[in-house]
């Protein structure tokens, strides 16, 4: 009877130091201060949809470059998994600033013919890296993830082309 007492005060001891403990497995940002910076001071929403289309562009290269790359080991699949995860905040960042843009009635319709040019080629990356055998098989469960949000930023995109009223067309006066 003792020993149960002392187990479960200890546990109870335990479980409130790490409650009380800062969380060392948080989420990283996945954008650098220099990126999070140029968002912050960005004009427009298109702006910032444009820079968070570039920076998932980044993201691709950098995959695209690990993944020809194989020579360098150390920390690859944390690194790898980093920049799937990273991409995947970027489109799903643009995705909702696009959906914003539409709800606020924002001049946004140039970040989305970005975002409609750019997707279908991520798109078609990402799925040719999941359905390769070998290492990007270790990272399956975050390339659908990349997938899954390109296609909902490819949706969102398409919805605001259709929903986004055009500009006004001017006509000289006569």
């Amino acid at each position: 009877m003792r020993i149960a007492v002392i187990t479960f005060a200890g546990s109870f001891f335990l479980a409130t130091l790490a409650g009380a403990l800062p969380a060392r497995a948080q989420a990283k940002d996945y954008l650098s201060a220099e990126e999070a910076d140029k968002i912050r001071d960005a004009d427009t929403p298109a702006d910032r949809i444009r820079l968070f289309i570039s920076f998932a562009d980044d993201r691709i290269k950098k995959l695209q470059y690990e993944f020809t790359h194989l020579d360098d080991v150390v920390h690859r699949v944390d690194r790898i998994d980093g920049l799937i995860n990273s991409y995947t905040g970027c489109v799903d960042d643009g995705a909702d600033l696009i959906d914003l843009g539409v709800e606020k009635q924002d001049d946004i319709r140039s970040a989305v013919k970005e975002m409609q040019a750019r997707g279908p080629e991520w798109l078609a990356y990402l799925k040719e890296l999941s359905a390769k055998p070998g290492e990007a098989q270790d990272h399956k469960d975050n390339l659908d993830d990349a997938i899954d949000a390109t296609t909902d930023a490819m949706k969102s995109a398409d919805d605001a082309s259709k929903e986004v009223a055009p500009p006004p067309v001017r006509r000289s006066p006569k």
